[in-house]
C-alpha cells in the first residue's frame, strides 16, 4: 500500500488511510474522527491507495466537497459519459470485480437516483419530487403524530426504562412512519427490517446473511446484490399490484411513472425507487435520532433547554444530524482533468466524499466537536449537496421534529447504560447498541 500526498502537504500515513477506506475503521469512532481532524489539518485533499482498492483521493473538507458536488458533469456519480463505468458507493476491487460479473460489466447494479447523472437523473427524480416537498408533507403530519405516540406508547413505558435504544426503539418508528407513507403493509416491515440491514450491513459480521460466503473480498458486494434481488422479488409484486389498484400513497406514485414514450418506466427504476426509500429512509433517520439521544443524556443542561423551549427543536434535529451524518461517503469521478484546492484532479480518478469530516471542519463551524443545539447557522451536508442532495431530507427532518416535540416532554432523566456500538461499514451506518436508562413521566 503507498500513500500519495499533493505537492504542499504531508503524506499521508497508511494507518490514516487505512481508518477511512476500509469498513472496520468505522468501528472506532475516536481514532475514526482523529484521522478525519489530521488529514483536515495536514492534507485535506490526497490521494491514497488501500490494498485491495482503486487509488482514491479522500475529500475531507466542507468547501471542497460542495464544488465537487455542485458539478455532477465533471464529477460524476455514475461514470458520466459512460454509464455504469463508475461505483459511488466505495466498494474493494473484488467486490466491484463480482457486480461486474452479474451486470455483464456494469457497476450500476441498481436502477437508483445515486447510480444516475443529469439528464437521466433529474427525469427519475422529477418522478417523486413534488410528493417529498415541504407543502405536499403538511398533509402528513398529524398521521407521522400519531404514529410517534404510538412507537412511545407500544416499546416505552412511564417509569424506568432500561433498554437498548437503538434495538428497542430508534429502529422501529422510522421505518413505520416510511413504511406507511409508503403503503407497505405493517405485516412486512419485519422482512423490511431485515433486508435494510443486512444491505448496510454488508461488513459488519453481526449483519452478514447466512447464504453469504464469510471471510471472502467479494462477500459484501455478494450481500448486497442477494438483499437487492430479495427485495426486487417482494417489489415487484408491489408494482404489479399498485398498476392494478392505485392508492393514495408514493408507491402508487412511482409505479405508474411514465417516460417521455408515454410508457412506464421498466420496473427496475420502480425497484431503484423502493429499495432508496425503505433502506436509507428510515436507517439513516433511526441513526440520528439515537445519536441525539445519547448526546441529550451527556449533556443534560441541553435536554433541560429544549424541553423547557419546545421551538428549539428543528436546531435539535440540525445538530444532531450534522453529528451523526449517517452518510459517511460517495464517490465520485472525475469526467475531466480539474484543479481543486490546489491540487490537479486527473480524468478517471476517483474521489471520496467523507461528510462525516466536512461536517466537523472549522473553518465552517465553530466549535465542531462540541454537540450545540444553539448552533446557528449550522450549513450541515448530512444530506450532501447539489443534484444528488437527498431528496427525503424533509421527510427525515419532520419526522425526527415530531418524535423529539413527542418524547423529549416526557423525559424525567436519562442516562447511558452500557457499552455502545456503531455498525462496522464505511457508507451508511451509525449506531447500533446505545444501552440506556430512561425514565419517563
Amino acid at each position: 500500500m503507498v500513500a500519495i500526498a499533493p505537492v504542499n502537504a504531508r503524506p499521508i500515513p497508511d494507518e490514516i488511510a487505512r481508518q477511512i477506506v476500509l469498513p472496520e475503521g468505522h468501528a472506532d469512532e475516536d481514532r475514526l474522527f482523529a484521522a478525519y481532524q489530521w488529514l483536515r489539518e495536514n492534507n485535506p485533499l490526497g490521494q491514497v491507495r488501500v490494498e485491495g482498492y482503486d487509488p482514491v483521493w479522500l475529500v475531507t473538507k466542507h468547501a471542497d466537497i460542495m464544488e465537487i458536488e455542485r458539478q455532477p458533469d465533471i464529477f460524476s456519480s455514475g461514470g458520466g459519459d459512460q454509464p455504469g463505468s463508475h461505483n459511488p458507493i466505495l466498494q474493494n476491487q473484488a467486490g466491484d470485480e463480482f457486480t461486474k460479473s452479474l451486470t455483464g460489466g456494469s457497476l450500476r447494479i441498481l436502477d437508483t437516483l445515486t447510480y444516475l447523472d443529469p439528464p437521466e437523473h433529474t427525469a427519475v427524480k422529477d418522478v417523486a419530487v413534488e410528493w417529498f416537498r415541504p407543502a405536499n408533507l403538511k398533509k402528513w403530519e398529524d398521521i407521522i403524530r400519531e404514529l410517534a405516540r404510538e412507537a412511545i406508547g407500544k416499546f416505552l413505558h412511564e417509569g424506568e426504562n432500561n433498554i437498548d435504544f437503538v434495538k428497542e426503539f430508534a429502529l422501529f418508528y422510522p421505518l413505520h412512519v416510511i413504511m406507511t407513507l409508503f403503503g407497505v403493509p405493517e405485516e412486512d416491515e419485519p422482512r423490511m427490517m431485515a433486508l435494510s440491514q443486512e444491505f448496510f450491513g454488508t461488513e459488519d459480521p453481526e449483519a452478514r446473511r447466512a447464504d453469504v460466503e464469510a471471510l471472502t473480498p467479494e462477500a459484501a458486494a455478494q450481500q448486497w446484490s442477494a438483499a437487492i434481488r430479495d427485495f426486487y422479488a417482494y417489489f415487484d409484486v408491489l408494482v404489479e399490484n399498485r398498476r392494478k389498484e392505485p392508492r393514495d400513497d408514493l408507491a402508487t406514485i412511482i409505479a405508474l411513472a411514465k417516460g417521455e414514450d408515454g410508457e412506464f418506466y421498466p420496473k427496475e427504476f420502480a425497484y431503484g425507487w423502493f429499495i432508496a426509500i425503505a433502506t436509507a429512509g428510515h436507517d439513516t433517520t433511526s441513526s440520528t435520532l439515537s445519536g441525539a439521544l445519547e448526546q441529550l443524556a451527556l449533556h443534560p443542561d441541553q435536554l433541560k433547554r429544549v424541553q423547557e423551549d419546545l421551538s428549539l427543536v428543528p436546531h435539535l434535529v440540525n445538530e444532531a444530524l450534522r453529528w451523526a451524518s449517517p452518510v459517511k461517503q460517495f464517490t465520485r469521478q472525475a469526467t475531466q482533468d480539474y484543479t481543486l484546492n490546489g491540487s490537479e484532479i486527473r480524468k478517471g480518478d476517483r474521489l471520496m466524499l467523507l461528510y462525516q469530516s466536512a461536517n466537523r471542519d472549522a473553518d465552517i463551524f465553530d466549535d465542531p466537536d462540541s454537540f450545540r443545539i444553539d448552533r446557528r447557522p449550522n450549513k450541515h451536508i448530512a444530506f450532501g449537496y447539489g443534484p444528488h442532495m437527498c431528496i427525503g431530507q424533509h421527510v427525515a427532518k419532520l419526522e425526527l421534529k415530531i418524535m423529539f416535540e413527542e418524547l423529549l416532554p416526557r423525559i424525567r432523566k436519562v442516562s447511558l447504560d452500557g457499552e455502545r456500538k456503531v455498525v462496522q461499514t464505511n457508507f451508511v451506518g451509525g449506531l447500533k447498541k446505545l444501552p440506556v436508562s430512561l425514565e419517563l413521566q
